[in-house]
């Protein structure tokens, strides 16, 4: 056998494989939206509703609201994950929600995090699980209930709503309307078969009632490289891809929102493939609002420890995890910047 038949038949057998490597490739950036600033929002489920509280406070001009799925309030963890996994999953001791509402206070005035004023408008959707056995009601409740402190600490914030949601029996999961596992289980992919669409509810709240029914996606999911948005090269503990989904009308130049969903433990592609960032809901509700919907995720590590690829909620990534400085927020103001919300981009050289 000659020389060039070896490399001929060797190019046929790698071909598939370069070719399946082209089609799993991420693109290289996000694409530049036309973004209506007022329509960007952040929701999240456990470790991620605890990352949506976080960005929120951090980034209060740039977020108008926040959903909250199984998740406690802002700082609650004050960085020590003894206190992460009694305090903010058991609620024992209880959150002290007025100590970490002067916290958040005293934390802005220096700049740690945004501006407390642009939270006036803005809505605050808190959802939780009857069924819930990884985070207390109790957790949950306190996370409205910090809102609730600083809107009556701060008269230009009475305008802020914040709504509570507790009554509906599901476990620690994400409702989904009809795939999904036992609605009161708290199984990967973490999405429940609860005859409720808790994607739906969100975009309801945050944005208000649905101008059409939602059906099947049409528009685009996105595969992007996410370590060309890391904020000076500084490893954000994220996997190489993150996805966002662009309705046809985004895409075409349309004036759309944004919102960020965050994952929970166990819940990024790594473990669970592409199931939460297809099947959640989100995105056919996304066609219908004009949103486009940016799933970043996280990566599991034993040094920091992060096992399960929970998003950063307790300190791991660094003492300033909760603030502006943090890592993973000053990674996700870039990504914001990169699909074109522009006071994302003021905000990048503003830690």
């Amino acid at each position: 056998m000659t020389s060039m038949t070896i490399r001929a038949g060797l190019a046929l057998m790698l071909a598939p494989l370069l070719l399946a490597s082209c089609v799993r490739a991420p693109d290289n950036t996000l694409p530049k939206l036309n973004v209506d600033p007022a329509r960007v929002k952040v929701a999240g489920l456990s470790s991620g509703a605890y990352m949506a509280t976080q960005s929120h406070m951090a980034w209060p001009d740039v977020f108008s609201g926040a959903a909250l799925v199984a998740g406690g309030p802002w700082g609650c963890a004050k960085g020590e994950l003894a206190t992460a996994l009694g305090t903010c999953m058991k609620g024992v001791p209880a959150p002290d929600v007025k100590a970490l509402a002067s916290r958040a206070r005293a934390d802005a005035s220096v700049g740690k995090l945004g501006p407390l004023r642009d939270l006036a408008d803005d809505r605050i959707y808190v959802l939780h699980g009857k069924d819930d056995d990884r985070v207390a009601a109790s957790v949950s409740k306190a996370a409205a209930q910090f809102y609730e402190a600083l809107r009556a600490e701060d008269s230009a914030l009475a305008s802020m709503t914040v709504i509570w949601d507790g009554d509906r029996n599901f476990g620690h999961n994400l409702p989904v309307a009809v795939s999904g596992e036992d609605c009161r289980a708290s199984v990967e992919p973490y999405l429940g078969r609860c005859g409720f669409d808790a994607a739906g509810e969100i975009f309801d709240k945050l944005y208000g009632p649905a101008p059409a029914s939602a059906k099947s996606p049409s528009g685009e999911l996105l595969r992007f490289d996410q370590h060309r948005l890391r904020p000076d090269g500084r490893d954000a503990f994220l996997a190489d891809t993150g996805y966002a989904y662009v309705p046809k009308a985004c895409r075409s130049g349309a004036e759309c929102g944004v919102l960020v969903v965050f994952h929970g433990c166990k819940q990024n592609a790594e473990s669970v493939g592409e199931t939460f960032v297809r099947e959640a809901g989100f995105n056919r509700w996304a066609d219908v609002y004009h949103v486009a919907v940016l799933y970043p995720q996280t990566r599991a590590s034993y040094a920091p420890l992060n096992p399960q690829a929970c998003w950063d909620w307790w300190g791991y990534s660094g003492a300033d995890y909760d603030t502006r400085a943090g890592v993973q927020q000053q990674w996700l103001i870039r990504a914001l910047a990169a699909l074109g919300v522009a006071r994302a981009q003021a905000d990048i050289q503003q830690p």
